[in-house]
């Protein structure tokens, strides 16, 4: 029933008290009268646009064309800021400020009169941000992503950033690409605004988004300046004003069912190896019981479809005339559960029953997958108790299993000053090792994971190696690079004990990755190990070091958590049993 009473906002602005009186003068300020904003629903729009940011430049525009559906629903816009994460320009690394960002929107929307919110994102981090603090705060919300960028086009060569760059640059390195040829790349490979055209963590967490039913359907793959774009965003604000009167929120959609959906359609896609931090994280606000076990067992079930890069051929434009999301969704629907409702009040079957493929090389079938095995595996052993993820679908085959000598570095920076050394002792056999580079070690878990190749081995055609750290690495990379080691070398995990030329062993079929070396000596080293230097002891820095968990557990603050009575907050202490 649409009672304006029963609004949330009717909080703040109804009624004839001094306080809803000053308050609906303040509305009167900006140009509305009363009649534009009494005991209509007040729609957030929660924008994290920057001129930092470029994948979310156009936010701007993007919200304008919401607000037109939310007024035309019968609803009132109010546009707000939030922190907005560039993956390009902040250091150490967006994925330290993450939860800041999720803390800044879960904050923003429970504090004010917002009766539903629509989500902007676009760049890697924003997404799960948004999504975390919108699980937490627990009001009706849905999202519109920014979309990629149009395909980037050298030559007669089409390329994507990210994977492409990191190619490109690659082959400069080696000597076969000229500066000249570098400067074209650098003018074509980004040709509009939008996150990057790979199915890197943006694209991935987009897909996510709309997965989870958090999205209209469509809406991750359309690019950034189509005008689709546009028009699913204004879908969208009327969309809203509709999911506030149903009291259709956050908490109905963030289901297991849901997770799993999720889970399966990103093993379909090849996402970004960031996916799985990621939807950890979002679970734990959303209070679903989420592990790597799951990913790794719904992976092995769910077949590699889309034939994007990093680990295909073609990028996010061809995927959208493809037919995007809803074409994979509705392949893999014997896999997921079609009962799940999404923000347009329709269950995922609904959703997908009438979408074509319209490029089956693009999107192949359950009959003929590109792999038999989703995009990612979870492998476990000495060297990784909790966990470690890799690629494989974006790995070299001859390396999936393998057994080398590690090559160590200790630091990021040690790594960058060393790793081109002619006296390097390191050939194609070799498995490149870095060591804290994790949540405390990074510190904030940057994207350093895919670990450069040595500059003397690229010249001799090498162009993939075993590659192993507790780190990240962007959604756009490619390789046999095994990630997200937990526990940490930092906080004293088995990794820490890695030396240079200890064996590795590398199963992922097995799902397994070993350090050839006796248990009783492994302890010993661990026993002497000392942590790095603290980095920060003061300000977000220091509570981020303090409260955040490790790779396996999603990489929130432990007091973010949707706990239970009965679990404890934060690192010990309990505000609930104040007097």
């Amino acid at each position: 029933m649409r009672d304006p009473q029963k609004l949330r906002s009717a909080r703040w602005f109804a009624g004839p008290d001094y306080e809803a009186l000053v308050r609906r003068a303040a509305l009167r300020s900006e140009g509305l009268g009363p009649l534009g904003f009494e005991g209509k629903p007040v729609i957030g729009i929660c924008n994290s646009w920057s001129e930092l940011t470029h994948c979310n430049v156009h936010l701007r525009q993007i919200s304008e064309a919401v607000k037109r559906g939310v007024w035309a629903a019968g609803g009132v816009p109010l546009e707000f800021p939030t922190i907005s994460l560039g993956e390009l320009f902040m250091k150490p690394t967006t994925m330290l400020f993450r939860n800041l960002m999720a803390m800044d929107v879960e904050e923003c929307i429970t504090a004010n009169p917002i009766d539903g919110v629509v989500l902007l994102s676009g760049c890697d981090k924003t997404t799960p941000a948004q999504l975390m603090g919108a699980a937490s705060a627990d009001l009706p919300a849905i999202m519109v992503t920014g979309g990629p960028q149009l395909s980037g086009q050298w030559g007669q060569q089409q390329i994507g950033s990210g994977t492409d760059g990191r190619l490109l640059f690659q082959e400069y390195r080696a000597g076969r690409l000229s500066d000249e040829q570098l400067a074209e790349v650098e003018g074509c490979i980004a040709r509009s605004n939008g996150h990057c055209m790979v199915m890197g963590t943006a694209s991935t967490m987009a897909s996510m988004a709309e997965a989870l039913g958090f999205t209209l359907p469509g809406a991750a793959a359309i690019p950034a300046v189509d005008s689709r774009r546009y028009q699913l965003a204004e879908s969208t604000g009327r969309r809203i004003v509709d999911m506030v009167w149903e009291d259709l929120r956050p908490s109905k959609i963030l289901t297991r069912a849901a997770f799993e959906n999720a889970i399966r359609t990103d093993m379909a896609i090849g996402g970004s190896t960031n996916a799985v931090v990621h939807l950890l994280a979002i679970a734990g606000r959303a209070g679903v019981d989420l592990c790597l076990a799951d990913f790794d067992r719904l992976s092995r079930e769910t077949p590699f479809l889309a034939n994007i890069k990093p680990s295909g051929r073609y990028l996010m434009e061809d995927f959208y005339y493809a037919g995007g999301l809803p074409v994979v969704m509705k392949e893999i629907l014997p896999l997921l559960d079609g009962s799940a409702i999404t923000v347009n009040g329709k269950t995922v079957a609904e959703n997908v029953a009438g979408v074509k493929c319209l490029r089956p090389d693009v999107i192949r079938t359950l009959s003929e997958p590109l792999h038999a095995e989703g995009g990612t595996a979870i492998l476990y052993g000495n060297l990784a108790p909790d966990g470690a993820v890799i690629k494989q679908t974006a790995a070299s085959p001859h390396l999936l299993k393998h057994r080398g000598k590690a090559v160590v570095f200790e630091r990021y920076e040690q790594l960058r000053a060393g790793i081109d050394d002619e006296d390097l002792a390191i050939d194609e056999n070799s498995v490149l090792v870095l060591k804290n580079a994790g949540p405390i070690g990074g510190p904030g878990f940057p994207e350093w994971g895919h670990l450069p190749i040595p500059a003397k081995l690229l010249k001799r055609g090498v162009e993939d190696i075993v590659r192993v750290s507790d780190a990240r690495m962007s959604g756009t990379s490619f390789g046999t690079d095994v990630l997200h080691v937990s526990p940490e070398a930092a906080v004293g995990g088995p990794l820490a004990a890695v030396k240079t030329g200890d064996e590795i062993e590398l199963d992922v079929p097995a799902r397994r990755i070993e350090l050839r070396v006796e248990e009783r000596e492994i302890q010993r080293r661990l026993a002497d190990y000392q942590p790095p230097a603290v980095h920060y002891r003061r300000g977000y820095g220091s509570l981020f070091l303090r409260e955040v968990t490790q790779a396996h557990q999603g990489c929130d603050f432990r007091f973010l958590h949707a706990l239970s009575d009965e679990e404890q907050v934060g690192g010990g202490f309990d505000p609930r049993k104040l007097p």
